[in-house]
């Protein structure tokens, strides 16, 4: 599969944002761009100015997708997913979340997944977003705040994915201010020299303005 695996440095970082804005991006410059996200939890919260994660991304992507298609599975807690599902009487089967993946990416150019909360957030006891991300064998593209605290979070975000064999294609900082500040700049500069890794800034955006903001990141680059 073409495409990106989306994670964040934890959670309320981001990442549905720049999965969207990743897809909105391709979708306006032609491409067939499917979104695919395993499970979304907290459907019990009303949601503010921005959509809920599947709805966002199914209106993000060009592959003719329902929300229903980007996710079949929701919980109405605001909590990880196996606790989630643990909740609700069942339990989530890895094998069934790669194949509603790779049905996802069916006729489609490329596939941006969105995990849940960070690497290590557990779908399932014992199964962890990071070893979705591993089945799927996409470059990862992780999703951190500006300001303070990112460096940690970014870094053993780094740290997790690789060693477990997964190639981060870049971190994407979100939002990034068109007038940043010091520690912003210094965060940017010390996250890339100190994790090796490509550093970007996703502009500040809105629901309808996802394809711009998505385009001033090198897509190309990222999905080579």
């Amino acid at each position: 599969m073409r495409g990106l695996f989306v994670t964040g440095t934890d959670t309320e970082v981001g990442k549905t944002v720049v999965a969207a804005a990743v897809c909105a991006a391709l979708a306006a410059r032609g491409e067939r761009v499917a979104a695919f996200k395993p499970v979304v939890t907290g459907m019990d919260e009303e949601p503010g100015e921005w959509p809920r994660d599947h709805e966002l991304l199914a209106r993000s992507a060009s592959a003719g997708q329902a929300p229903s298609d980007v996710t079949s599975l929701t919980f109405g807690p605001p909590v990880s997913p196996h606790y989630a599902a643990e909740q609700a009487g069942m339990t989530l089967e890895p094998a069934e979340l790669v194949r509603a993946a790779r049905r996802a990416a069916d006729g489609a150019d490329v596939l941006v997944c969105e995990g849940v909360g960070g690497l290590l957030v557990p779908l399932t006891p014992g199964y962890f977003v990071r070893d979705l991300a591993i089945a799927l064998g996409l470059p990862l593209l992780i999703a951190a705040r500006p300001g303070l605290g990112t460096i940690n979070h970014t870094l053993l975000t780094l740290e997790a994915a690789r060693a477990a064999g997964l190639s981060p294609a870049a971190v994407v900082i979100t939002p990034w201010p068109d007038d940043p500040t010091g520690i912003e700049l210094s965060n940017r500069r010390t996250i890339e020299a100190l994790g090796n890794v490509r550093v970007e800034g996703l502009p500040s955006t809105t629901p309808e303005t996802l394809a711009t903001a998505g385009a001033a990141l090198p897509l190309d680059d990222l999905l080579a």
